[in-house]
């Protein structure tokens, strides 16, 4: 039995997605019980010319919504880019999640050959829709979410292996 393009995309970046929350939770505690202020996390950076955690959590969450609309042939939602505390972070990624479950399969099986276009560094870089997939929405994802547990990792935040992969 083949792998569906559905089955291969929104399960998975909602199950990261999910996984993201609850290492933000960690994050919320450690900070509360270090007597942190929320804000040296969510400004903090593995190197200078990184982006912040506060970027790592919207392009994991721009990259889920995006990959969900552009399979299915829609125009992914934007949101602003304004969050500045643990809540509303996490209510950036249950706004994603809940955008992802709006998906049924018949939307995204068979978007394998779709065209994709999308804009990377002001240029426009189109593929197949698999292509798409497997080179650019599984690295970038994946890229931003360990770039946030290692922000909060880095950081003192207890985090350990099975909070990035969650429950097997």
């Amino acid at each position: 039995m083949s792998l569906s393009m559905y089955t291969a995309s929104v399960p998975i970046l909602v199950r990261m997605l999910d996984n993201l929350d609850g290492i933000l939770d960690k994050a919320v505690a450690h900070a509360e019980a270090n007597k942190i202020d929320p804000a040296v996390l969510i400004n903090s950076r593995l190197y200078p010319d990184m982006l912040p955690l506060a970027s790592q959590i919207r392009i994991a969450s721009d990259t889920a919504k995006g990959c969900a609309a552009r399979l299915a042939d829609m125009k992914p939602p934007r949101y602003e880019d304004n969050e500045a505390s643990f809540p509303e972070l996490k209510e950036r990624i249950r706004k994603t999640i809940d955008y992802l479950n709006t998906f049924r399969p018949e939307q995204i099986d068979g978007s394998e050959q779709r065209t994709i276009t999308l804009q990377l560094r002001g240029n426009a870089v189109s593929m197949p829709g698999q292509q798409y997939l497997h080179n650019f929405v599984y690295a970038n994802f994946y890229f931003h979410v360990a770039t946030a547990y290692a922000i909060l990792r880095h950081n003192g935040v207890e985090l350990g292996k099975n909070d990035f992969l969650g429950a097997l």
